[in-house]
């Protein structure tokens, strides 16, 4: 199967609080995710529709027996996730505290966790190759051997040979927990950016990446790494994405916050579909937005991932244009019905 979409890196069980609005030491029930954040994205990419693969390690107990089931009921290949002995499946918790505060506890990830142990022999260069989108993070590149095969993928992969339509997506998602220092994150992404084509993260993890300045300082760094897209998100003031001839700004869906954390993941997965489906990247961007928002509104994150018509129902609702018609239509306005 050559997947529209095949992602590198990060998975986990998200345990996630069934009481809002209170410290973890507070809570009296927790529910279970999928969690991590290319996992997710592959999970919000196959509810667009599209075929999605992960390639990632867990660790070979109950709760990677469970990541592999709730891959499966997502419609995402896990054909390229296996276990690494001895290392347990890592759990990550989260206090709900909306509007603003998501605190992250990582458990199992330190000294080391099993998707940081995928190795550049293990992975099957066609396929990687041969994807549509690949989609690493910057959080791949803290340790080896994830980083030697993160970097080999890159390598195979070459924006220089890509063929028409085909996208290399690098999630800047620097969390520095991970990290020694943003100086070294900074020398492990400037090896991996010349190989992408498209570039994502907030004002602080461009800051990592290349260096503080402006959003649009920062787009144009990235551009002149080599970066074909840049999107840049500007938190209440929405997303900014510039290529070479064009700088859009997508302003913000406003929803009730209920747990800001999957709403990355959301607008990543969404944006694969948006660039798969051809779009004008304005509309790619409103599309993702969309999608973002909703993630916002819920509890969870892969469990929360967006269907087509639930993100053109919002677009609607929004007075927004619909993507893949005349921008004068609407479903406010009865292009859809």
């Amino acid at each position: 199967m050559t997947h529209e979409l095949l992602t590198i890196g990060r998975i986990s069980v998200d345990i996630y609080p069934n009481d809002v609005g209170v410290g973890l030491e507070d809570v009296s029930s927790f529910g279970k995710y999928l969690g991590g954040s290319p996992s997710n994205v592959a999970v919000a990419a196959a509810r667009h529709g599209r075929r999605a693969g992960v390639i990632t390690r867990t660790g070979d107990d109950p709760f990677g027996a469970y990541l592999h089931g709730e891959l499966g009921k997502f419609g995402v290949d896990d054909s390229f996730v296996s276990p690494v002995q001895g290392l347990q499946t890592p759990a990550t918790f989260c206090a709900i505290q909306p509007p603003h505060d998501f605190p992250l506890y990582f458990y199992g990830r330190f000294p080391t966790a099993p998707d940081l142990q995928i190795k550049a022999e293990e992975l099957d260069l066609d396929a990687i190759r041969d994807a549509r989108i690949f989609w690493s993070t910057v959080t791949g590149l803290c340790q080896e051997p994830s980083r030697s095969a993160h970097l080999a993928a890159h390598e195979a992969r070459n924006r220089d040979r890509l063929r028409m339509n085909q996208f290399t997506v690098l999630d800047l998602d620097y969390r520095p927990m991970f990290w020694a220092s943003e100086e070294e994150a900074r020398e492990q992404v400037g090896r991996i950016l010349p190989h992408v084509t498209v570039a994502i993260g907030n004002e602080q993890e461009c800051a990592v990446a290349v260096g503080h300045g402006s959003p649009d300082e920062q787009a144009d760094r990235l551009l002149a790494a080599g970066v074909q897209i840049a999107v840049v998100k500007l938190g209440p003031e929405g997303v900014m994405a510039k290529t070479r001839t064009q700088r859009i700004v997508s302003a913000p869906v406003p929803v009730e916050t209920v747990n800001g954390l999957g709403a990355g993941d959301s607008f990543g997965g969404a944006f694969c579909h948006g660039l798969l489906s051809g779009w004008p990247l304005s509309e790619v961007l409103d599309y993702a937005n969309a999608a973002g928002a909703i993630v916002a509104s819920r509890l969870s994150c892969a469990d929360a991932m967006p269907t087509p018509d639930e993100v053109i129902s919002l677009l609607a609702e929004r007075g927004r244009p619909i993507p893949g018609t005349p921008k004068t239509r609407t479903l406010a306005e009865g292009a859809v019905k």
